[in-house]
C-alpha cells in the first residue's frame, strides 16, 4: 500500500476521514487536505482509474487490517484426516477405545480413516476384518458417513469416514 508521497498518480479520487466522497483531486491538493487534518493519504484501490485514496490514520488502518485477518483465520477450520488403526483380532475393550477416539475426531469436524491391518495367517480370512470395519461404521453411523466403499490394498483394508452434517430444525 502506498501512503502520502509514495502515491504515483497525478489525479486521485479522495474519500474523507468521515467516509464521504470528496471527488477527483490532484495529488498535491489531496496531500494538502490530509496534512491539514493531520493524518495520512492512503491509496486503498490502486487498480482503479483514477486510484482511490482515503484520508485516514495509516497506523490505525494497518492495525485494524491485521486484526480482521487474524479473526478470519480463527473462524476457518482446517479439516484433517485422522487415522485409526486396528487388527482383526482386536479385544472388545480396545475396540471401544478406538471407537471413542474416532467419535471425538468426527465431532471436532475431522475425517477419520479406518485401517484394518492383516498379518501372517490373518490374510487367509479377510472377511473377519471386513466384519470388524463394518461394525465400526455401524457404531459411528450417528456422527459419520462413509465416503467410499471398503478398499483393500494388500495387507490393509481402509475406509474414510466424514462427519455427517445434521440439519437444524
Amino acid at each position: 500500500m502506498r501512503v502520502n508521497k509514495q502515491i504515483r498518480a497525478s489525479n486521485v479520487r479522495v474519500i474523507s476521514s468521515s467516509g464521504e466522497q470528496i471527488g477527483i483531486l490532484s495529488l498535491q491538493e489531496a496531500l494538502q487536505r490530509a496534512e491539514d487534518e493531520g493524518i495520512d493519504l492512503v491509496e486503498v484501490v490502486p487498480g482503479a482509474s483514477p486510484p482511490v485514496c482515503k484520508i485516514i490514520d495509516y497506523g490505525k488502518f494497518r492495525y485494524d487490517q491485521t486484526k480482521r485477518e487474524k479473526e478470519s483465520k480463527k473462524a476457518s477450520h482446517v479439516i484433517k484426516v485422522k487415522e485409526v488403526k486396528m487388527k482383526p483380532n482386536i479385544n472388545e475393550h480396545d475396540l471401544q477405545t478406538k471407537l471413542k477416539r474416532a467419535r471425538e475426531f468426527l465431532l471436532k469436524g475431522n475425517k477419520v480413516k479406518l485401517t484394518c491391518m492383516f498379518r501372517g495367517r490373518e490374510m487367509a480370512h479377510p472377511e473377519i476384518g471386513e466384519n470388524l470395519v463394518r461394525k465400526v461404521i455401524d457404531e459411528l453411523e450417528d456422527v459419520a458417513t462413509s465416503e467410499s466403499p471398503l478398499k483393500r490394498f494388500g495387507r490393509f483394508l481402509t475406509v474414510v469416514l466424514a462427519p455427517s452434517v445434521k440439519k437444524k430444525k
